[in-house]
């Protein structure tokens, strides 16, 4: 008798219900058997499951700063999501690390469960300050975009994700008025079988996500209805049962809302770092 064939859908939906499983189990071994001096190696198992998730498109780097062209730094980063393809590093040596805003799609604070609110508000905040510019000239297929032809972009941000364990301290920054992060990503107690994943509740449909990420600023073409995107909500490329799995598609479906990466202002780059050469005088 021919053995029953296995359905290769239902295996893969299976391997993501193990892989979160042991996910949650590694990040809870790390916390109870080493403490926070063993940090760096929790961040080392929320970079292995983005990777198992991110477009090979994309790099992802530890403990990296951000910077914008008005010389603004963000406080260190766990892990930077981004797009080296067109974009330079700003300064690359050894560990040290400064990307220029314009490449990043995601950015990731992991933290234990006795992160501090106030710690977690002033980093949110910092990636916050920063600004992509428009002064770039790229080529595109029939024509040049110049400064702030672009305006399906005005002023992009990146994707603010808070990857802990079991804290409930940290809800206020999904429910209040200042919006501190997008995501938040919960390993419950190591028994746990899946992870508790939490999207900002302001932006209801895609064409609020397209809002909150093309235009930062506040700007807005008014020729974009996006009466398509309106119509789409987040929650429906969840899959029931499967939180990794459910994650993957949101998240990458959110990624594909932003051009990234923004045509990179070089010109921008190059006035800022005059500005704050030679006592601050810009080179004629």
């Amino acid at each position: 008798m021919r053995e029953t064939e296995r359905d290769p859908i239902v295996d893969i939906i299976e391997n993501y219900i193990q892989n979160e499983t042991t996910i949650i189990k590694q990040l809870h071994f790390v916390a109870k058997n080493h403490g926070s001096t063993i940090g760096g190696f929790r961040e080392d198992i929320w970079r292995e499951m983005f990777q198992q998730i991110i477009p090979k498109k994309f790099a992802i780097e530890q403990s990296v700063f951000i910077i914008d062209s008005n010389g603004k730094v963000s406080r260190e980063v766990d892990l930077a999501i981004f797009d080296e393809t067109y974009t330079p590093y700003i300064f690359r040596y050894g560990r040290i690390k400064f990307i220029p805003i314009e490449a990043v799609a995601v950015v990731v604070e992991c933290k234990s469960e006795y992160s501090k609110e106030e710690s977690l508000k002033k980093w949110a905040e910092r990636i916050a300050e920063l600004e992509t510019s428009v002064e770039s000239y790229t080529r595109i297929a029939n024509k040049i975009i110049a400064e702030g032809s672009n305006p399906t972009q005005t002023q992009t941000r990146p994707i603010r994700i808070l990857c802990c364990l079991n804290n409930n301290k940290v809800k206020v920054t999904l429910e209040n008025s200042e919006q501190l992060f997008d995501v938040i990503i919960r390993a419950p107690h190591p028994k746990a079988k899946s992870m508790k994943i939490e999207f900002a509740e302001k932006h209801k449909t895609l064409y609020d996500w397209y809002l909150a990420l093309n235009h930062a600023g506040g700007q807005e073409n008014p020729d974009e209805t996006g009466e398509e995107l309106k119509k789409i909500k987040l929650e429906d490329y969840a899959v029931e049962g499967v939180s990794l799995l459910s994650f993957n598609l949101q998240l990458n479906q959110l990624l594909m809302l932003i051009n990234n990466p923004i045509p990179f202002p070089h010109m921008a780059y190059a006035k800022m770092f005059n500005r704050h050469s030679k006592g601050g005088k810009t080179h004629e």
